[in-house]
């Protein structure tokens, strides 16, 4: 099993960006894949999450109207479009994947129990 998240990058306040997460090693319907993220000094946030077998979504209430969670089964990949991006956002995000009890549990815990983790992508959002 294998993610790698892209898509980071430096944004204005206001602005937008497309965090993907390509996932190798198992389908989307196996797994549930789910967005963190962290800010320096701050503990890791879960924000998202995605059950792509069924269309079942998750997202915490800072990111709720501005971040959409989509997937794309043919080429195995996850989607977070981020708009109305704020200065606040700006930290490493991270997909992760699991079961969906666990990456919806997960996501509610700061990741705590999911079992795979891609590296992060920096978001950095300033004027």
């Amino acid at each position: 099993v294998q993610l790698q998240a892209s898509g980071g990058g430096l944004v204005q306040p206001g602005g937008s960006l497309r965090l993907s997460c390509a996932a190798s090693g198992f389908t989307l319907d196996d797994y549930a894949i789910a967005w963190f993220r962290q800010a320096p000094g701050k503990e890791r946030e879960g924000i998202s999450c995605i059950a792509s077998i069924d269309g079942t979504t998750y997202y915490t209430d800072s990111v709720k109207g501005r971040f959409t969670i989509s997937s794309d089964k043919a080429k195995n990949m996850v989607y977070l479009q981020m708009d109305s991006l704020k200065p606040e956002d700006k930290a490493v995000y991270y997909c992760a994947a699991d079961i969906a009890p666990n990456a919806f549990l997960g996501v509610r815990r700061g990741g705590v129990g999911l079992h795979y983790w891609g590296q992060g992508t920096q978001v950095t959002v300033s004027s």
